[in-house]
């Protein structure tokens, strides 16, 4: 019988390259894996709707779901998990030394409902007290159009040929929530600095007490191709799976370091110490704390048009499904 082709866009992560490289193969599928960089696939699977499956921003999806757009449905896999402490930068001219100090400040954002954004404004408001409404928002172009803003937000749009960063080297607006590195903050003698210096103290500290690990894509298949074939997702679902614990595997290797950084080997040691064994968790039993707050994060911060439950978001029963599957197969 012959494969069902599906086409599929996914960043070039370690975690999922055993499926790009073909190492892995989903059981049934003839998988076209298109490495493309996260910000180009939103824009063709949400405008166009140009793949079969996608990366998608978690934050985005949630919303659109929230809005009844139901045309995709998602699998519990996040190729991207990201501590966001470390992506707030401010102009050291602004006086800035502390998260309260942003009160009344310029903060600069690409997308004012992008995930890392959503993150961002929840620990601002959950841990330093600092709601998005006592800041004034510089926002770019979004991703899509048709996603509400919340009204009581003071939020005001850039002029096309400007630079958020820019803007932040310049003393434009006092601090900027980037996904990127600025270059300015590379630059020597730079007076863009970061709000948390220490942030990997700080995010640590954050996990420990929250078990939050901040998610940011999910990955998502067009529900009429599930409606009409269901056993897809089960199948994907299982093949990524299978290439995390393959890339586990692959770095935690001392014979030849598959990285270039010298201590990759402690590094693993010293998360799982931390996340415990499965640091990249693909389920929603085991990344609970980190939806529960995403949605309520994505709510309370009036981006939805109704709070979601976790569970109205993924494909119904993947895990037990999964199990039954293994079971079947005699792979458990």
């Amino acid at each position: 019988m012959a494969k069902l082709k599906l086409t599929l866009a996914c960043g070039n992560y370690d975690r999922t390259r055993a499926l790009m490289d073909g190492t892995v193969q989903p059981e049934g599928i003839d998988l076209n894996y298109l490495p493309v960089g996260p910000g180009e696939i939103f824009w063709r699977m949400l405008n166009n709707e140009e793949f079969d499956a996608s990366e998608m921003s978690l934050s985005t999806y949630t919303i659109l779901r929230s809005q009844e757009d139901q045309r995709f449905i998602a699998l519990p896999v996040f190729p991207s998990r990201v501590f966001r402490h470390s992506s707030i930068y401010i102009h050291s001219a602004t006086g800035i030394q502390k998260p309260q100090d942003l009160k009344g400040k310029r903060v600069g954002v690409g997308d004012y409902e992008m995930t890392a954004a959503v993150w961002v404004r929840g620990f601002l408001q959950h841990e330093y007290q600092v709601s998005p409404d006592e800041l004034r928002w510089v926002v770019g172009a979004p991703v899509r159009s048709g996603i509400n803003l919340p009204g009581q937000v003071p939020i005001e749009r850039i002029s096309p040929g400007q630079s958020l960063e820019k803007m932040l080297e310049a003393g434009e607006i006092d601090a900027l929530i980037s996904v990127v590195i600025p270059q300015s903050f590379r630059a020597k003698n730079s007076r863009v600095k970061r709000l948390f210096p220490n942030y990997r103290e700080v995010e640590t500290e954050y996990y420990r007490r929250t078990r939050i690990f901040p998610i940011m894509h999910t990955f998502v298949l067009k529900t009429d191709l599930f409606q009409n074939e269901p056993w897809i997702a089960i199948s994907l679902y299982k093949a990524f799976v299978q290439a995390k614990e393959l890339n586990y595997r692959r770095l935690y290797d001392s014979n030849a370091l598959v990285v270039s950084l010298p201590w990759i080997v402690d590094e693993i040691e010293a998360s799982r110490r931390i996340f415990g064994e499965d640091i990249w968790d693909y389920s929603i039993e085991g990344s609970r704390p980190t939806l529960d707050a995403l949605v309520q994060y994505v709510d309370e911060q009036g981006l939805a048009r109704r709070r979601m439950m976790v569970e109205e978001l993924f494909v119904p029963n993947i895990r037990a499904e999964l199990l039954h599957y293994l079971r079947a197969t005699g792979e458990d």
